[in-house]
């Protein structure tokens, strides 16, 4: 009897309960970054060597996330929500402060950890679990209480205040519901809602910072020196990239100290002035690689959890990348949300890369089983 050639290396992939074509890409992804990293972070090795060491834990987590099988996360989601909860609350109450937000907690023994970055994952798990353990399309009291589970983690994380991650933890948990099926009626009826709330949440529910970041998009000009400083820098930089760059290391607004936050969320701009159109397009060729390969582990997923935990996580990263350059590009306002697997900085690595352990974990276990 013949064996395909390839199918020992297969073998060996789903025993690890690793996807290597997910893999590959994420791996182009973060070197990619490091070599941005540097030149953002105006040639400062120690910035690279801080960010391979956290790059390197990020991998150790998604490998330890991918050998769990999914009826793991499906068992704990509601117990994870429900400390993610305590979590959020206890952060309100005598979280650690920073540049005037509040979003970390300080154990004693313990680095401080931001328990928002786990609601990214917890909440669209959560959701998941809660909408298959019944008949799809849910019903309405059932996308309700499911919205509920969505608005109550994003209402406390708003509230330290953290906005871009608010959004993000939202957005995981409305795709599942979207993809659990709902009525057109349904979201009809969900935008209205969403058009009636968002002058009440003008006037009611925002801060001051926040209202200037909305006014700063629609007319950066207006304060060129304060609030539209970094809009207006980023902007530069982007348009005098041009085709090809200016070349690596040779950006000037970056290493003239002109673009703000170099290194963090406004990376995506060095990468514009130094590598142009051709290196923004690779990345985002890249980024749709990821994409891709992600949703196809989503339809390929063998129960409704799987599915909706899987499309949802999926989709999240996409929102990840849409934000970032969203607001480099002055086309969104200034949430301060980083470019994923490229910003400098390890909570946000990390929870992504648990989030691609997941998605690996379905797939494997899905194939183990079909096997």
């Amino acid at each position: 009897m013949s064996h395909h050639p390839l199918s020992g290396a297969r073998s060996i992939w789903t025993t690890l309960h690793v996807d290597p074509f997910l893999l590959v890409l994420l791996l182009a992804l973060l070197s990619f970054g490091l070599i941005i990293l540097f030149s953002g972070g105006d040639g400062r090795i120690a910035l690279v060597k801080a960010q391979s060491i956290r790059i390197g834990l990020a991998l150790v987590v998604m490998f330890v996330f991918a050998q769990l099988d999914p009826s793991v996360y499906r068992r704990w989601a509601p117990w994870l929500y429900g400390v993610g909860l305590l979590a959020l609350v206890a952060v309100i109450l005598f979280g650690v402060g920073a540049k005037g937000a509040q979003r970390w907690l300080a154990l004693p023994g313990l680095p401080r950890f931001q328990p928002s970055e786990l609601m990214k994952i917890v909440v669209p798990m959560t959701v998941a679990w809660y909408l298959s353990r019944h008949f799809l399309p849910p019903r309405l009291s059932r996308v309700a209480i499911a919205l509920a589970m969505v608005l109550v983690p994003m209402a406390l994380i708003a509230r330290q205040p953290d906005l871009g991650t608010s959004v993000l933890v939202a957005a995981a948990g409305l795709f599942v519901v979207f993809f659990a099926g709902i009525r057109w009626r349904i979201i009809s009826a969900f935008f209205v809602l969403v058009s009636i709330a968002a002058p009440l949440m003008w006037f009611f529910g925002m801060r001051d910072y926040q209202k200037q970041r909305v006014l700063t998009l629609l007319d950066p000009e207006s304060d060129p020196l304060g609030a539209g400083w970094n809009i207006m820098q980023s902007k530069t930089a982007i348009g005098s990239g041009g085709w090809s760059g200016k070349g690596w290391m040779q950006g000037t607004q970056s290493h003239l100290e002109f673009l703000p936050e170099s290194h963090t969320d406004f990376i995506v701009a060095v990468l514009a002035e130094e590598f142009g159109f051709v290196g923004i397009f690779a990345l985002m060729s890249l980024y749709l690689l990821v994409l891709l390969r992600c949703l196809y582990i989503a339809v390929n997923a063998q129960d409704s959890f799987s599915r909706l935990l899987a499309g949802a996580l999926s989709m999240t990263f996409f929102i990840y990348v849409f934000v970032n350059v969203g607001m480099v590009s002055g086309l969104l306002p200034v949430v301060g949300v980083p470019l994923p697997l490229i910003s400098y900085g390890g909570t946000s690595i990390v929870t992504l890369m648990a989030a691609f352990g997941i998605l690996m974990s379905i797939h494997t276990h899905r194939r183990m089983i079909a096997a």
